[in-house]
């Protein structure tokens, strides 16, 4: 007997004979799919599926209907001058699809530039460039800027936070005043949520304004919806002061598993982020039954670009692992490595104990990734499936495979010889899925 279903876009079949339950479930890895087959107790923890509506509806009742604004429409004609923040290619920003709405009011307007808020990540190539601005690149590419974090004559001071965050952002957002702010809200594995003020900080904010916030992420309470009492949010939330003088007009969109728009919120950045959260959670908070002593974590594309960004979905795996079971990272790693500050901390130290020390001895923009991932190993294996060749695999205290089946069999063989019955939480968008175990 045969049966196939989809859970949030994932394609999952059944077979049944004489009693033996086979389930085959793919595997997202890079834009392909990879089949895993499961026989054992386990969980598939995604996404909700929730309902979706007509997409160009839900846009365009969010911009003619904002909260705590006038229309966009009215924003656009009062503004002499446009800047427009769109993030860049390691977030599924359904963006083109927003311009695509915008586009009667953008095409006549006398002066609008774009910035692509990639804080501290690279700029985007000819591929991604395609992706955030689609049919839309061609026509504003002479408009089209990219920020760099490293560029100090870029960027303009503008105070700091309660908490010493020296507030230095590029400077075309100031040289214009007005922003519209076309955002993603996902959770984060230590900003609480992306989204909202996280296009100006980190979007666009120098590299020692993201240093100085990003050090807040080596606290317990830098974590996934947290928000209230986590220092990195707080800090970015105290640091949107400095921005007092600039007229924002902000769109937050939250997305399903498979990338279609659930909601958008438009108007007063701090509005639409709030709602945006409730939104966003309706989705991305599952439950999961029980923890694992196997977890399977995928980070999905795009956010498989590389390492350093497919570590969330470690982060959030861990969340669903039993103390000394094992997880297993899933990413292609298309870009490498990522930024290698937090790869050199782990390669020049021995124990998890010499990396914290290092650490607190000067703190340096991907110590928090270092961290992170010797907190996980102080109570876990870490196993990893990827195209990234071995030795940087080991580097980063990831065991490495390549085979995932085979990766597995093994990480279930293992589970047995410790004298344990394996029981399997699988994530196959672990980027974007926080499991909440009841």
């Amino acid at each position: 007997m045969k049966n196939h279903y989809f859970k949030n876009n994932i394609y999952i079949s059944i077979y049944s004979n004489q009693g033996e339950v086979l389930i085959k479930i793919k595997i997202p890895y890079g834009q392909e799919y990879v089949d895993l087959d499961v026989t054992v107790p386990h969980e598939i923890i995604v996404p909700k599926n929730v309902k979706v509506g007509n997409e160009s509806e839900i846009i365009k009742q969010a911009l003619e209907e904002p909260i705590g604004m006038d229309s966009f429409a009215i924003f656009a004609r009062k503004s002499n001058k446009l800047l427009i923040l769109v993030n860049d290619a390691t977030r599924p920003t359904p963006t083109s699809k927003v311009l695509k709405e915008l586009y009667p009011l953008l095409k006549g307007h006398p002066d609008v530039k774009f910035l692509i808020a990639t804080g501290a990540h690279r700029g985007p190539t000819e591929e991604e460039l395609r992706y955030i601005f689609a049919e839309f690149l061609d026509e504003f590419r002479s408009k089209i800027h990219v920020h760099d974090a490293r560029m100090d004559e870029d960027m303009t001071y503008l105070g700091e936070s309660s908490n010493g965050t020296e507030m230095h952002l590029n400077k075309l957002v100031t040289e214009t005043k007005n922003i519209l702010v076309i955002g993603s809200v996902e959770p984060h594995y230590f900003a609480g949520y992306t989204g909202g003020r996280k296009s100006f900080l980190p979007g666009v904010a120098a590299y020692r304004t993201i240093e100085m916030n990003h050090m807040h992420a080596l606290s317990d309470m830098a974590a996934p919806l947290a928000l209230q009492g986590n220092p990195v949010a707080e800090d970015m939330e105290d640091a949107m002061k400095v921005l007092k003088d600039l007229h924002v007009f902000s769109i937050q969109t939250v997305l399903t598993a498979d990338h279609g728009l659930y909601a958008m919120i438009a108007g007063d950045l701090k509005l639409s982020f709030e709602l945006a959260v409730k939104k966003a959670n309706e989705v991305f908070c599952p439950s999961c039954n029980r923890r694992g002593n196997i977890v399977l974590t995928v980070a999905p594309y795009p956010m498989d670009i590389d390492l350093y960004q497919s570590q969330k979905a470690l982060e959030n795996g861990k969340l669903a692992l039993e103390h000394g079971g094992i997880i297993i990272l899933v990413s292609k790693c298309r870009d490498g490595i990522g930024d290698d500050t937090f790869l050199k901390l782990l390669c020049c130290a021995q124990t998890s104990e010499d990396v914290m020390q290092k650490i607190s001895e000067g703190y340096k923009l991907g110590y928090h990734k270092a961290a992170k991932m010797v907190q996980i190993g102080m109570h876990a294996q870490m196993w990893a499936v990827s195209d990234l060749d071995t030795d940087t695999l080991k580097k980063a205290r990831l065991k490495p495979h390549t085979d995932l089946q085979e990766t597995f069999d093994k990480a279930i063989a293992a589970t047995r010889a410790a004298g344990k019955e394996p029981y399997v939480v699988i994530l196959p968008q672990g980027s974007l899925t926080v499991p909440l175990v009841k």
